[in-house]
């Protein structure tokens, strides 16, 4: 049986921030993966670092950031209309923070967004498994409009 990204990502759900000057474990981790100079503090923006600590468990590519953004630059492309068809448990959707941002925003890696790994499509939403979602790891739906692209991982990357 090949364990997927999703599948990953999905066992952390629940992972979550700490109240005050207490930090997860996990998170501060996942943040140390991405060569960014943070302070490791869990109430950074990590949804890219939690993404980049699931690649790492299985070996995927990685962005070594903390920027949403950076997730348009691995894996190959995955065409926005083909989220109908059933994800294989390795699309990373990268979305604009609001609707209305065309493509030509989203080449600014450090523009505001967000990143999580495909779970599922239904009625015009996208559900993905992401970090830094009301500070936890969790299961949460986005509008299919603010998707500014959908990326494969694999190994061979």
């Amino acid at each position: 049986m090949m364990i997927t990204l999703l599948d990953v990502a999905r066992r952390h759900i629940g992972i979550g921030e700490r109240i005050g000057d207490k930090d997860h474990p996990w998170i501060q981790w996942a943040l140390s993966l991405c060569r960014q100079g943070y302070d490791a503090h869990d109430e950074v923006p990590w949804c890219a670092a939690a993404v980049n600590a699931w690649a790492f468990v299985l070996g995927l590519p990685m962005t070594h950031s903390v920027a949403a953004r950076s997730w348009l630059t691995v894996g190959t492309t995955r065409p926005v209309p083909t989220l109908i068809d059933v994800p294989t448990g390795f699309e990373v959707v990268v979305f604009a923070r609001t609707t209305g941002l065309t493509w030509p925003d989203a080449s600014v890696i450090d523009a505001p967004g967000h990143v999580g790994v495909l779970d599922h499509v239904a009625e015009g939403q996208v559900w993905i498994v992401g970090g830094n979602q009301h500070d936890q790891v969790s299961l949460a739906a986005f509008p299919v409009a603010r998707v500014l692209g959908v990326r494969r991982l694999t190994a061979d990357q």
